[in-house]
């Protein structure tokens, strides 16, 4: 078949068969260029669909961990507020205890002059 490829190329002058040559060459690099070209382009679409993963990946992980930490907030924030409550609770007590040693001691006071009336 390739007979019938090169047969239109019959009775040409050597000078116009070399210039076809050249341009048959030159198609040839050309296609393997091209070849080339589209490999790389295919493997930079392929990486850049990675990335592209990844990036969305990455937006994912950063939703997932503000989430969290907002959630964290909130538990921090609702544990101040109930140490507050506590610490006031606990001054609250004090007072009441120091209150009543004020009475205790009153009291003890009263029952020692008492005894005292008592013994005289």
């Amino acid at each position: 078949m390739s007979w019938a490829v090169e047969e239109w190329k019959e009775g040409l002058s050597p000078r116009v068969l070399q210039k076809i040559h050249e341009l048959e060459s030159q198609v040839d690099k050309l296609k393997k260029e091209r070849q080339q070209r589209q490999f790389q382009l295919e493997s930079m679409e392929a990486a850049l669909q990675k990335q592209k993963q990844k990036v969305e990946n990455e937006k994912n992980e950063t939703a997932t961990l503000k989430r969290e930490n907002q959630s964290l907030m909130e538990l921090c924030d609702s544990l101040e507020k109930a140490k507050q409550k506590i610490s006031h609770d606990l001054q609250v007590k004090e007072s009441q205890v120091n209150i009543q040693s004020g009475h205790l001691n009153s009291s003890k006071k009263d029952i020692e002059r008492l005894e005292q009336e008592v013994k005289r």
